[in-house]
């Protein structure tokens, strides 16, 4: 049973999510309730499902309309979304910029500016990676050199800061800090990587370290929540192993060890569904399923052939997952449709290259790296495209956003736009 990382979900009563078992969530931000909310990386349980929208059947010639479009700076962090407003996270100059848009015009509604002290990688783009966190009415961005900035978000107020990486000796690795920490049991989890600190666990209103624990090293990979045994827990893909936390206790379990070492990554995010653990990485680490129920996650299958993917999440539906076998540096990335119990392809759409998913009911939103967005069925017969569209000629990695309708892309290296369309019914 999944867990949502806000614990103001909770009040709206937990549901057990099998395979492809939809449940309707609304975030609760400051007292007010929002529907189709998207508060963090992947949407509101971290898998990329956006429960309750409704995608339209097709679009115009020309696309989906474009509400609107916002400058941004560099960076690939995605937005969030909550209440009326969009958050964006991105680098202008020496700042890191904490932003609130809003939903119907991208007008800034305020910002936050924070020194940034990130120089860069093998990616020459010196913005933030990390989707920011909304919960508990407030702002949590993870920054490129590891600094963790809080912020109301009604006002954009500074709440507070950690220079997480200085104070533990974080490693920036190949692009910057890119995990994005998760809030679990009244605790905001990160994966700091450093020395007696793979760990780190911060009071929320506060941003003091309630407990540090492994030398686990970071990874890009943003953990899960996850409900065993009636304790919620977090699940993190490190470095080289698949870990799990247990946020009142400070009690880090290694699960089984997933990575290599050397030019390799972890990036994807790890999908619990059910009593089921999904993972995946491209760097012949491969994917592998594991029941989550007893005392030790068994293997029921491992592949490296299967659906091994560099970063993008694979998207669930009724027993299947939906993503892309491949990697962005290497060509001929392919989007595939695999059977999660036995680890079977069911279909392959060769050269589609990397991209990011989004299911909403029965259909997937794909936004591809070079600017392309898909309009697919989701379904285990065939790929079947409904409708495509370029929304622009340049670089696409962030991960997007949908709510209400509205689909929120990123696009640029070094500097780019943030792009509001209309793709609901």
């Amino acid at each position: 049973m999944t867990s949502n990382p806000n614990p103001r979900y909770r009040t709206l009563g937990m549901a057990i999510r099998a395979w492809g078992l939809p449940i309707t969530l609304v975030a609760v931000i400051g007292g007010t309730a929002w529907g189709g909310d998207w508060p963090q990386i992947l949407g509101p349980q971290r898998n990329g499902v956006a429960e309750g929208e409704r995608l339209a059947a097709g679009w115009p010639a020309g696309g989906p309309q474009r509400l609107w479009t916002c400058k941004l700076g560099s960076g690939y962090a995605g937005p969030a979304v909550v209440g009326g407003r969009v958050i964006v996270f991105h680098r202008v100059g020496d700042l890191e910029v904490v932003e609130a848009l809003d939903v119907a015009t991208g007008k800034s509604l305020w910002r936050a500016e924070f020194a940034a002290n990130y120089r860069g990688g093998i990616d020459r783009d010196t913005g933030p990676r990390c989707v920011p966190l909304l919960a508990e009415g407030r702002v949590f961005a993870f920054g490129a050199a590891g600094d963790l900035y809080c912020v109301a978000l009604d006002s954009g107020k500074k709440l507070w800061t950690r220079e997480l990486y200085a104070d533990y000796r974080g490693d920036e690795g190949y692009f910057g800090a890119g995990s994005t920490p998760i809030l679990v049991a009244g605790k905001l989890l990160v994966n700091v990587g450093g020395r007696g600190a793979g760990l780190v666990a911060l009071d929320p209103a506060t941003g003091k370290t309630a407990w540090n624990a492994t030398d686990e090293a970071a990874s890009y990979s943003s953990p899960a929540a996850v409900t065993l045994a009636g304790q919620e827990q977090a699940i993190f893909i490190t470095r080289l192993n698949c870990v799990l936390a247990d946020p009142a206790t400070g009690k880090v379990r290694t699960l089984f060890p997933f990575g290599q070492r050397g030019p390799t990554v972890n990036a994807a995010t790890p999908l619990v569904v059910g009593d089921k653990l999904f993972v995946t990485a491209s760097y012949n680490i491969g994917a592998q399923l594991r029941t989550l129920a007893g005392t030790e996650p068994q293997q029921l299958w491992a592949s490296d052939d299967v659906l091994s993917s560099q970063y993008a999440t694979p998207v669930p539906r009724d027993g299947f997952l939906y993503g892309i076998h491949g990697r962005e540096d290497q060509g001929g990335a392919e989007l595939r449709c695999l059977e999660a119990a036995t680890g079977k392809v069911r279909w392959s759409e060769a050269d589609f290259g990397v991209a990011n998913l989004i299911l909403a009911g029965d259909k997937l939103l794909l936004i591809g790296a070079g600017g392309k967005l898909a309009l697919a069925r989701a379904t285990p017969e065939r790929y079947t495209e409904l409708a495509q569209h370029q929304v622009v000629r340049d670089v696409a990695r962030a991960l997007p956003a949908l709510s209400a309708g509205r689909l929120y892309v990123r696009t640029g290296s070094g500097g780019g736009e943030l792009i509001c369309l209309a793709v609901g019914e």
